[in-house]
């Protein structure tokens, strides 16, 4: 058994939440409980605005939202602790999903104002096919919420998993108090005029102590009447069960503030799981073996604008990586050795000599790598979970400059590499038509086509419903349906056939019509 001291102290997550729910600001005071970062990216006054230091696209700055995941690694409390920020945006949601496959748990951030709300609800079922551990961060408790025990309710019925309150709020909006923090028995006071301190803590190990009103004087009774019924109403809190994806911790706060973030740290790094067994095709990877074997959940063009570089982002699952050792790429059958691999800190990257399960190592990409390859020691292991689903959104892409054709056709390969969005190109047009899952990734095509390709490219629209993936084991029958439907037939990416069908009834007549042909719609068949 390997490097289990290492592996023990690993905590790798990622933190969703629908937008605006708060998930980049906690991101960030993560951070600065961490030491990785001096001062938050907060707007500082109308005057200064400096981004979120997770959001450093330019785009994401120009918008103020995220639109893709950034990794972030710190030391904390003895733990080494890597955060995968994620897009809250639904248009960017594919990218969520593939890098749920690379944590081992999931903070949830919800608006104490709003509840639950769609994307959530979209993203916690990715997290329960998983059976992925979550922990709830309910925010903005500095602002008028819903009444505090409505709110677990919604989120119990809403998201399909058990509660169980580790911390809980006095009051909310400009009454706001502070919290009580349930598993270490002690109240949390909060004060507003101080954005950046993390309140003022007083231990309670009897919560009767008539010490509990000099604090928070008629709230005292009121408190202990919640605490009484939370311990009837909840059962008490299993970390097995939290580990098993049966329950979920919450916790309150205001991250904006800086506050109730500190519990939540302490206390995740206390219960969340270390790094998990990985499943592949051939078996499953246990993170305490000896044989290095991580995989590609995401690609990256142009980090460095200057530098045009490409990073794979690789989840170390077994082992320990080394720089400068030959793996085995195992898609190509190819032995590759790195000689500057990264570890992040948003944009910032250093060079690392070596990395443990649960650990997500930048490896410089000159177009060898794509999602979902695997890295390992000479073992040919296939991992499983990664897949592109079939989109929503289709235009036709075109040149809108001649002069830059080339620049161009690398701007769409690389892009459509990092998985943002899928190119089809019509077998009987050659045509190339870009499928998303949401409008605003259009924008972003276009837009880092124009800025870091110096490409110009223009859409024209295309009536369909949606692309296929067809496979059959009758070869004369897979012939005869592309034949028969040659003007709907595409290619993708990887020259697989895909149907591009313009109607609901287009696609029910083709299943009905062609019963031998498979029909899927995630590119993992």
């Amino acid at each position: 058994m390997a490097n289990t001291k290492e592996i023990n102290r690993r905590r790798t997550f990622g933190i969703v939440s629908h937008p605006d729910a708060g998930k980049t600001t906690l991101t960030e005071k993560l951070l600065l409980f961490g030491g990785a970062i001096q001062e938050a990216g907060a707007v500082k006054s109308n005057k200064i605005k400096k981004s979120a230091t997770s959001d450093w696209m330019e785009i994401e700055r120009q918008r103020g939202i995220s639109v893709a995941t950034s990794v972030m690694g710190f030391e904390y409390n003895n733990h080494k602790i890597n955060i995968l920020d994620t897009p809250g945006h639904q248009d960017f949601a594919e990218d969520t999903f593939r890098t749920l496959t690379a944590v081992d748990s999931v903070i949830i951030v919800i608006d104490a104002a709003k509840g639950v709300e769609p994307q959530t609800k979209k993203l916690m079922q990715v997290c329960r096919m998983r059976k992925t551990a979550v922990i709830v961060f309910v925010n903005k408790m500095d602002r008028p919420s819903k009444d505090t025990f409505d709110l677990l309710d919604e989120i119990e019925n809403e998201l399909e998993i058990g509660v169980r309150p580790l911390s809980w709020p006095i009051n909310n909006g400009p009454e706001f108090k502070g919290v009580y923090n349930i598993y270490t028995d002690n109240l949390v006071l909060f004060n507003a005029n101080e954005k950046l301190s993390n309140g003022n803590s007083v231990e309670f190990t009897d919560i009767n102590d008539p010490e509990l009103e000099e604090y928070i004087g008629d709230d005292a009774s009121q408190l202990r009447e919640d605490l009484e019924l939370i311990e009837g109403v909840y059962s008490e809190f299993n970390i097995d069960s939290y580990r098993k994806a049966d329950i979920a911790p919450v916790f309150f706060g205001s991250a904006l503030n800086n506050f109730g973030v500190k519990e939540l740290l302490d206390c995740f790094v206390d219960i969340a799981p270390p790094p998990l067994p990985v499943e592949t095709e051939e078996r499953k990877v246990m993170a305490e073996e000896d044989k290095f074997s991580g995989f590609v959940f995401k690609i990256h063009a142009n980090m460095d604008p200057n530098h045009r570089d490409r990073i794979a982002f690789v989840k170390v699952c077994s082992g320990k990586f080394k720089r400068n050792t030959n793996y085995l790429h195992v898609r190509n059958g190819k032995t590759m050795k790195f000689s500057s691999p990264t570890a992040f800190m948003a944009s910032k990257k250093s060079i690392i000599d070596e990395a443990y399960p649960g650990d997500i190592v930048g490896l410089h990409d000159t177009g060898n790598f794509k999602i979902g390859d695997s890295l390992t020691e000479g073992e040919k292991l296939h991992f499983k979970g990664l897949p592109s689903f079939s989109p929503e959104l289709f235009k036709y892409i075109e040149n809108a400059n001649p002069m830059k054709s080339k620049q161009l056709a690398k701007g769409i390969e690389q892009l459509m590499d990092e998985g943002v969005a899928q190119l089809f190109t019509g077998r009987a047009s050659t045509r190339k038509i870009i499928g998303t899952v949401g409008a605003l990734q259009f924008e972003v095509i276009q837009y880092r086509l124009l800025h870091e390709y110096g490409a110009s490219c223009r859409y024209e629209a295309i009536k369909l419903y949606k692309t296929v993936w067809i496979t059959s084991d009758n070869e004369g029958k897979l012939k005869e349906f592309i034949d028969r439907k040659y003007q709907q037939m595409a290619f993708d990416k990887e020259g697989r056939d895909v149907f591009l069908a313009d109607s609901p009834y287009a696609l029910q007549i083709a299943q009905d019509k062609f019963p031998e042909i498979q029909f899927h719609y995630t590119s993992e068949f």
